[in-house]
């Protein structure tokens, strides 16, 4: 109940503030989002319920009609994750998701670089398809076990939570915010990037980052020594190797659609597509799944972007976005680059203390108000620096799952993971601002 009380304590002060420099409309909805925000963050509720909050709270208050915040629930686009998700239960069942990390931590030498680039790369593939609260969960125990050396567990397991964190924005379905902008670009009428579209812009980022993070994390420890430790590698079983085939031919259709896309602008419904192979996974003697299977489906998730794409509806609707953009209106006037630079260091700071999701449910609409004034390949490179940037939250245990799960381990302390996050949210709004200005936009 403390929780909550703070919680609305919270919205009262954030509404009470803005009434300084906003309508009274605005000034509500902000401090409404601060309540939201602030329960996700203190859990005093469980994040579905919260997720179902704007159902509620912006009809009663003015903001939104109840058939608009409700036809947030389902977007198109959330059919994507829930095609994906499904095929993840499969993996995960067959256990297809060990043979695949026990073979990226066979192919890395047994030092401390190596393991720790083993982690960092092993959790953010398998990241960019699972949740990465599963996969920083499973991955866990083992960088745990890898070494007595406290210091070379903290190091262990910061690879595992940031290279999830990482892994995530590789492709369209692999964390919330990436979804955010793809629901608000269709609802916008906005081109939309084909799932190969998006995994190739975002492959440098995530290359250049896994790169660099790994190393960061190995300065001075290098010479602590590791134990020999064997991963065993079991041959593949008729299951896994059926449920294999199934995967590969899904990323073969999904690379010859964005080859058609490009070639002959002609394309399928992806979201159809992962939806399809979702349910194919039900069909006896093809699929792997029983309806009772899906009771592990995470539909808190599913109300968490109807939360988030109700948040950016609001902001839209009401004027707020564009209010704020006009108070924010001195970052049109930089340069292309400053203000990619500017736009990366405020959310990825700003993802620190807020939910990724909201947080980015609230930049995309106030910055495609400064999008809409641009060329238009110059406005979705900006969208797209904000999205990738939510995803910076390296700092602090509240900031994202992953780096929660770790500090669970009481292994590491806050100011060891701040400091070295710290580093490493400076190096990512470098990367993804160099990138965005130098290599996205003969892309787009």
């Amino acid at each position: 109940m403390r929780g909550i009380v703070i919680a609305l304590l919270i919205g009262v002060a954030f509404f009470v503030l803005s009434l300084g420099w906003f309508g009274v409309q605005h000034a509500l909805l902000i401090g409404l989002v601060a309540l939201l925000v602030t329960l996700w963050t203190n859990e005093a509720l469980p994040l579905g319920v919260v997720s179902m909050l704007p159902i509620v709270l912006f009809p009663m208050s003015g903001i939104l009609e109840t058939s608009a915040v409700t036809a947030n629930y389902s977007k198109s686009i959330i059919f994507l994750f829930l095609g994906g998700f499904m095929l993840a239960i499969a993996i995960e069942k067959t256990g297809l998701h060990k043979y695949f990390s026990s073979t990226l931590l066979n192919f890395f030498p047994k030092t401390p670089r190596g393991i720790i680039y083993a982690l960092a790369i092993t959790s953010a593939l398998l990241s960019a398809i699972l949740s990465n609260t599963t996969i920083t969960l499973m991955l866990m125990p083992i960088a745990l076990f890898l070494s007595e050396n406290k210091k070379l567990k903290v190091r262990f397991l910061l690879a595992t939570a940031y290279g999830a964190s990482m892994g995530g924005i590789l492709t369209p379905i692999g964390t919330a915010p990436n979804l955010i902008l793809l629901g608000f670009l269709e609802e916008h009428h906005l081109p939309v990037l084909a799932f190969g579209e998006w995994m190739l812009m975002m492959l440098p980022v995530v290359g250049l980052m896994l790169l660099i993070m790994p190393y960061l994390l190995s300065l001075g420890v290098e010479g602590e020594s590791v134990e020999e430790i064997e991963h065993t590698k079991e041959a593949l079983s008729l299951e896994q190797k059926r449920l294999y085939r199934i995967v590969g031919l899904l990323a073969l259709v999904l690379i010859g659609n964005t080859f058609s896309k490009q070639a002959l602008g002609v394309a399928l419904d992806e979201k159809l597509v992962l939806l399809s192979f979702g349910l194919l996974m039900f069909v006896p003697r093809i699929g792997f799944l029983t309806w009772e299977d899906t009771r592990s489906m995470p539909y808190e998730i599913i109300f968490l972007f109807g939360a988030g794409f109700s948040i950016a509806s609001a902001f839209s609707s009401t004027g707020l976005a564009a209010d704020i953009a006009t108070k924010l209106s001195f970052i049109s006037t930089m340069p292309l680059f400053w203000m990619f630079m500017v736009v990366a260091l405020f959310v990825t700071f700003s993802t620190e203390v807020t939910s990724n999701t909201a947080l980015t449910s609230i930049a995309i609409p106030i910055f495609y108000e400064f999008a809409k004034s641009m060329p238009q390949n110059e406005g979705m490179l900006l969208l797209m620096v904000a999205t990738v940037a939510a995803s910076y939250a390296f700092m602090l245990p509240i900031a994202t799952p992953p780096n929660a799960i770790v500090m669970s381990s009481r292994e590491i302390s806050i100011k060891q993971m701040a400091t070295i996050g710290f580093k490493l949210n400076l190096i990512g709004i470098g990367v993804v601002t160099l990138v965005a200005y130098s290599v996205w936009g003969w892309m787009l």
